[in-house]
């Protein structure tokens, strides 16, 4: 459902240069019939009003504020619904806009609230820390609790906290590169890790493999040591063991938003055994994953142990953070490794940098406790009984679609869903029905479902009424974009 995942048969206008209304006009028109054209006008008119004070102020703070936070990428036919819907309160399931507008979230902070919004037993934890101060630079008294529950759960040896994901993947990839004494690294296609120029890659055109930057200021020397591969090919194994001397860390995403379909644990298990035998740092990146599908992350459910693992987003109970976590050959690089008071012991390992003003924040520490204890403590079953919902959901929404010839298929990864694989048009024959994919967005929007991209999250606070809801919400939106002729 993301407009991230059709061409909708527009150019975005970021590679549209003309300097007329009329042009304009006749561009957003494009490949749309009277009846289609007629249809959108009323939509977006009834969608504005319904929304009005998000878009205001969308357009209000523009002048001052640059921001991205925008629904997918603009096309000037939606351009008039291009803006964020701006919440005012949430509980549970739910979000409140500044409209008053009430919706079943299923963006769930892009994965971070497993168990709803502003659950109480986080809450309490937060308004507990509160009354005793936010000390930034001692030690939060919190933090060595936080490392050793993080450490119970997942089986890694060691924790390190940052602030973001992105700066535990930058760290993990230092890490690894610490220990091995080598430089290059590999990531799959199709995985994100972050906004570290590192990272921000894809495969260059003339090969398929050597990395080339994704966007503007991103400099080429950033990426000359990072290969891109297919994911889950067992062709990009063979690639691996033949640069195997060269390679410090393999990056992955075990299961990717985009693709929650493909879970491929016979490729992880053999690329486990394959760096493990060339002295390649395994890393597994577990922001979506970890403490979602089990426990114990993706790792725990596709039995590989990772050297380090990256986390956050549940972790943080919906604070910043960020955990890196792994063997202590690894690990150690931060701090010169264990060592003792009273005896001749030092810290003897060679060690990188690694700092950051607001890592291990007291909040955040405060948060993460609460979300590990109450994780802890419901044992495995919370992600069993949440995953099974899941794919309850799933299984009737993909009947729905098969049984009323929808061109859409789900999947899910656990409490994780989203669409089964990308449909890419490319003609002006196709655009009206890839017009209608993004616009299906808009119209769960408009009946009161938040739904952001492409992939959506059921949390523990989610009722079977919610995903009724959602599934009718579904009917309800494809009945209509079919009436306006933007579905077949």
């Amino acid at each position: 459902m993301s407009s991230k995942t059709h061409n909708s048969g527009y150019e975005p206008l970021s590679r549209i240069h003309n300097d007329s209304t009329q042009t304009t006009k006749k561009l957003s028109t494009i490949g749309l019939n009277e009846h289609q054209q007629q249809y959108l006008e009323k939509f977006v008119a009834r969608y504005t009003q319904r929304t009005k004070t998000s878009k205001q102020l969308s357009q209000s703070y523009r002048p001052v504020l640059a921001d991205n936070k925008n629904l997918g990428e603009f096309y000037l036919p939606l351009k008039e619904m291009y803006y964020p819907i701006v919440a005012k309160r949430s509980v549970g399931s739910k979000i409140w806009d500044v409209d008053d507008n009430e919706y079943v979230d299923v963006m769930m902070g892009l994965g971070i609230n497993l168990f709803g919004h502003n659950p109480p037993f986080i809450k309490e934890a937060l308004t507990e820390q509160l009354d005793k101060g936010i000390q930034i630079g001692p030690q939060s008294e919190l933090v060595g609790e936080v490392a050793e529950l993080i450490c119970e759960l997942t089986g890694m040896e060691r924790v390190a906290f940052s602030n973001t994901g992105t700066e535990a993947v930058m760290t993990a990839i230092r890490l690894a590169r610490t220990a091995t004494g080598r430089n290059k690294i590999v990531i799959f296609s199709g995985s994100y890790h972050g906004h570290f120029d590192g990272t921000l890659v894809k495969a260059q055109m003339l090969d398929g493999m050597h990395a080339v930057p994704i966007a503007p200021g991103v400099p080429q020397n950033f990426v000359k040591d990072v290969l891109v591969l297919d994911y889950g090919n067992p062709q990009s194994l063979e690639i691996i063991k033949a640069h195997e001397q060269e390679l410090a860390a393999v990056l992955v995403v075990p299961v990717q938003t985009s693709r929650p379909s493909l879970q491929p644990k016979t490729f992880l298990q053999e690329l486990k055994q394959l760096t493990k035998e060339s002295g390649i740092t395994l890393i597994f990146d577990e922001m979506i994953t970890g403490f979602r599908i089990h426990p114990g992350g993706a790792q725990a459910y596709f039995g590989v142990d990772a050297d380090i693992a990256t986390y956050g987003k549940i972790v943080g109970g919906g604070m910043p953070i960020g955990v890196i976590a792994g063997k202590a050959a690894y690990m150690d690089a931060i701090d010169g490794g264990m060592w003792n008071y009273g005896d001749d012991s030092y810290p003897s390992a060679k060690k990188t940098f690694f700092a950051g003003t607001f890592c291990k924040h007291p909040l955040a520490m405060a948060a993460a406790r609460a979300v590990l204890k109450h994780l802890k403590t419901e044992g495995p079953v919370l992600q069993q009984q949440l995953n099974q919902r899941t794919s309850q959901f799933v299984v009737a929404l993909n009947a729905y679609f098969e049984e009323d010839k929808v061109p859409i298929r789900m999947a899910n990864f656990g409490s994780l869903f989203g669409p089964a694989s990308s449909r890419n048009t490319n003609s002006v024959e196709d655009s009206a029905a890839s017009v209608g994919m993004d616009l299906l967005r808009y119209h769960l929007l408009d009946r009161g479902v938040h739904l952001l991209g492409a992939s959506g999250y059921i949390s523990t606070a989610h009722t079977d009424e919610d995903l009724n809801y959602i599934t009718q919400a579904v009917k309800d939106s494809v009945k209509e974009l079919r009436e306006g002729g933007f579905l077949p």
